[in-house]
């Protein structure tokens, strides 16, 4: 692959940079160069230079941070951070209330919990996520585990897992007891686990919207699996309808009756988080799962939020470029694409971001593409 190098626009007013959050999970390849193509693509919207990695201040001018995964309070502030404005991404003030392990309530009033953690956060999305519990000891494990398995199996997640890597699915108490004992004191104490029910036949949702400078976008859009070169069944990238303006331009759609649904959960969800004091963020995500549960019953909620780059960013951006550059366009449809092995076949029009060998995924191809964009206002869902 070809090193990007920071560059410089002839009369730089600021500098984009991208860099990985401290304690971040170390990225792939491939995801790095997904990254520095949003944050290029960023730096040309706002005729910003581009540098790879925090350095020293450098040339000078306002600067505009991407970061690999949302920040805490007081990494934010050492680097200026002060609002949306600085950043593609967010910034929460403690490190357990940017995983899943908010979105579900605790098993009861006594069960142990962090110091900073908000019962009234889970009471208030109690309706837009699945069934479920986080739990910070053994003792509250088990006890959830008996009062969500009495509704059939269901699904162990530790927060800090991304990829959907290490989750389990247990269908009794004694299932959950033996995966106990590959979870540290330390990290249950800290960060959780959570237990969720389980669906079959789910469908993932992405439900999103992002702010940068003088333009907003509300998208969704359903995610894409694929096989990897392991032959396992992985995200492969998401299928998004852009639209201008927040939340409210998602309201204006005549979507389905499950897509109406996914929005208004997402909207309670990311309400919700005005409970976290310091809590602010240009990109806000929300996937959404929807499926049949143990018992035959259809459920919709939110699985977790992401307030950072993900797997569609690229996708987001190539609508807001599309729109900066025609501000009469009111919608876009983009696909973010990731698929492996050597036979990837790429539309004409893509824009590839990766296409070669991962050192640890294999060969695998990362690209962007836009398949319709309209100057009408929009009215109703795409097929």
């Amino acid at each position: 692959m070809t090193e990007h190098r920071g560059t410089q626009p002839s009369e730089t007013k600021g500098t984009v940079i991208a860099f990985s959050a401290p304690g971040c999970e170390p990225l792939y390849a491939h995801e790095r160069e997904a990254m520095a193509a949003v944050a290029r693509t960023i730096a040309t919207l706002k005729g910003f230079a581009f540098r790879q990695g925090l350095g020293s201040s450098g040339n000078g001018g306002d600067l505009y941070f991407v970061p690999d995964d949302s920040l805490l309070a007081p990494d934010a502030a050492r680097l200026g951070i002060n609002g949306p404005q600085d950043l593609f991404g967010g910034v929460v003030p403690w490190r357990f209330a940017m995983t899943k392990a908010i979105t579900h309530e605790l098993v009861d009033d006594l069960a142990k919990r962090p110091k900073e953690w908000s019962t009234d956060f889970g009471r208030t999305v109690s309706a837009a996520v699945l069934p479920g519990y986080t739990v910070f000891s053994r003792h509250d494990a088990l006890r959830a585990a008996e009062r969500l398995l009495s509704l059939g199996q269901a699904r162990l997640k530790p927060p800090l897992s991304s990829r959907g890597q290490d989750q389990h699915i247990v269908r009794t108490v004694d299932d959950v007891e033996r995966l106990l004992d590959r979870y540290g004191s330390p990290d249950l104490d800290e960060c959780g686990l959570v237990l969720e029910a389980d669906l079959r036949d789910i469908v993932t949702l992405s439900v999103g919207r992002t702010e940068i400078d003088e333009i907003t976008v509300a998208y969704y859009g359903t995610q894409r699996t694929t096989t990897d070169n392991a032959g396992q069944s992985v995200y492969g990238g998401s299928d998004l309808i852009v639209v201008r303006g927040g939340w409210e331009a998602l309201e204006d759609l005549q979507l389905p009756r499950a897509l109406a649904l996914a929005t208004v959960q997402a909207r309670a969800y990311d309400a919700a988080m005005a409970e976290y004091p310091g809590f602010f963020a240009s990109r806000r995500n929300y996937d959404i799962g929807q499926g049949v549960d143990a018992s035959g019953t259809w459920r919709s909620g939110v699985l977790e939020a992401s307030w950072r780059i993900g797997g569609s960013s690229t996708a987001e951006l190539a609508a807001i470029k599309i729109m900066t550059q025609d501000p009469a366009i009111q919608l876009v449809r983009a696909s973010a694409v990731k698929e492996f092995g050597n036979s990837s076949r790429l539309p004409v029009n893509a824009d590839v971001h990766f296409q070669g060998e991962d050192p640890d995924e294999g060969p695998i191809t990362r690209y962007t593409v836009v398949t319709h964009a309209t100057r009408e206002p929009p009215r109703e869902a795409a097929d």
